[in-house]
Formats: C-alpha cells, structure tokens, sequence
C-alpha cells in the first residue's frame, strides 16, 4: 500500500483501506490519519467517512463516531449512502441492536457492495456471535 501511494498519493481508496489496516492492529492514530487523508482528497465520500466513524468509535473515541453518524445522516439526503456503512459505525461503537437494524436495511435494499465482506472483515467481530449474524449470513447464502 506504501508503494502504492508513493505512486498515486491521492488514491482514496488506499489511503482507506492502510487505514482500516493500521484500526485493525489497534494503531488508531495511524489509521485515523490514513483515512483522514482519503477524506481530505474526496471529502464526501461516505465509504471512507464510515470507516472514519468506525476508527474513532474502537479507539474510544464515542463522541466524534456519533458525529460521524451525523454527517453520514446528512450526507444521505444528498446522495446514497449504503445502510451497512451505518452499520459500521454501530458496530465499533458496541450498538448492535442499531448495526443490526442497520445491516437488515442494506440486504433489504439489496446493497450487495457494502456486504461482500460480511463474513470475513474483522469490523463486523463483535456481531458474529449475535444469532441474529449467522441468520444473516444464512439469508445471503454465505456460512457462518
């Protein structure tokens, strides 16, 4: 990902998800910077806005992931904006009923692209051993 930005510095997408790898390994103001970055180059974009809220909500920062939801909110009334990004964010805060909630939406709304990787990414661990996950799962014919 290092090289990658080396050669394209304003590559959102791998601004994102550097980011999301250094959350995963509990550096959190790495990857908050890292997906700060992919916000400062496309500042609407409710992807990398999600994973911002999601960082802020696991590294305990509660107050800015609620506003993150905010902008997610508003953002929605100006474009689309996938119901599981939502769920990301619940997810980090520990709000599973509103992550779930949020999760039924976007299968609802059949929003495949932001739940391709429902079973495997370690975002959605502290869902899995919720009933209501492996039922989800079973529903998009994916194993649990």
């Amino acid at each position: 990902m290092q090289k990658t930005i080396e050669l394209d510095p304003n590559y959102v997408s791998v601004h994102d998800a550097l980011g999301m790898v250094y959350v995963q390994k509990s550096m959190y103001k790495e990857g908050i910077a890292e997906i700060e970055k992919a916000l400062a180059i496309s500042p609407d974009n409710p992807g990398p806005l999600s994973r911002l809220g999601n960082a802020y909500a696991v590294s305990g920062r509660r107050t800015e992931a609620q506003n993150v939801l905010g902008r997610l909110k508003q953002l929605s009334k100006q474009k689309y904006v996938s119901s599981a990004l939502f769920a990301f964010v619940y997810a980090g805060l520990g709000e599973k009923d509103q992550a779930f909630e949020s999760l039924q939406k976007a299968y609802d709304d059949r929003s495949i692209g932001s739940l391709t990787s429902v079973n495997v990414s370690p975002v959605w661990d502290p869902l899995r051993s919720d009933p209501r996950f492996a039922d989800l799962l079973r529903r998009m014919n994916l194993q649990p």
